[in-house]
């Protein structure tokens, strides 16, 4: 089942289900209450599927990039946060501000929490997964790198649209079946499959709930593998994941 949340032309969100190329509205995430009309999705502009309280992306999550960098792996989710407003959907032209210098792309698989959890177990995990959808967390590497006495995560990863998530939550996915694509321009530039990570989506989101409680909607990127390359204004980036869909934007210049 495909989840999104789309905007109407007169302004109005909705969050609802994908059936036929038409958005059926829901009460909430998840809920089974209908709550108006189907609307065809070629009336309505797809936003990223949820505004989470928390956007978690995870670093060496990988075994070919730990293999690759000469990392170790990682018992526990090596992770940053995103800010809410680097949040940013399909279709979306993202600014490459002067001050971020270098900025690559990384296509990764993206966890969506379906309900409160706290201290769960890894088998407890998928009854609080709600699904999966498709992440582009920009990173600047010059930002990340400037000061020597401390790696700037936040700021790398936060400038506006950093965080590009969408098209749909899929519901109904083997995550271990996928493989997380990013193509820029239409050239396929980054390619690698979910089964090589090193912690899973369901140790991953137990962790993560040992540290903090985790929300409904709440956006976890699980990481990204070798091949992120940088981007320029003018490119076209998308990621895909064949069962999820394609999520893509537009890299900008800043405004004059």
């Amino acid at each position: 089942m495909k989840w999104a949340r789309a905007q109407k032309a007169d302004g109005t969100e909705i969050t609802g289900v994908i059936v036929d190329e038409m958005l059926h509205p829901k009460a909430s995430l998840g809920s089974e209450t209908g709550t108006g009309e189907a609307v065809a999705l070629s009336d309505l502009t797809l936003l990223a599927p949820v505004v989470p309280s928390k956007f978690i992306g995870l670093w060496n999550n990988f075994k070919a990039a730990a293999e690759k960098g000469g990392m170790e792996h990682p018992a526990h989710p090596l992770y940053f946060c995103k800010t809410d407003t680097s949040l940013s959907g399909p279709g979306a032209e993202v600014t490459l501000p002067t001050s971020a210098g270098r900025v690559v792309f990384e296509g990764e698989l993206g966890i969506v929490i379906g309900k409160t959890c706290k201290n769960i177990t890894p088998d407890q995990a998928n009854d609080f997964i709600f699904g999966y959808t498709c992440i582009n967390d920009f990173t600047s590497l010059d930002v990340l790198n400037a000061d020597p006495s401390f790696p700037q995560w936040t700021r790398a990863k936060s400038f506006d649209g950093f965080g590009v998530a969408g098209p749909v939550i899929e519901t109904d996915v083997d995550w271990r079946a996928l493989t997380i694509k990013v193509l820029v321009n239409d050239r396929e530039r980054q390619s690698y499959p979910a089964d090589d990570m090193i912690l899973s989506p369901e140790q991953i989101v137990s962790c993560l709930s040992q540290d903090m409680t985790l929300n409904p909607g709440d956006l976890i990127a699980c990481g990204t593998s070798i091949g992120a390359r940088p981007v320029k204004a003018g490119m076209a980036v998308d990621v895909v994941i064949e069962g999820i869909g394609n999520v893509g934007v537009t890299m900008v210049a800043p405004a004059a």
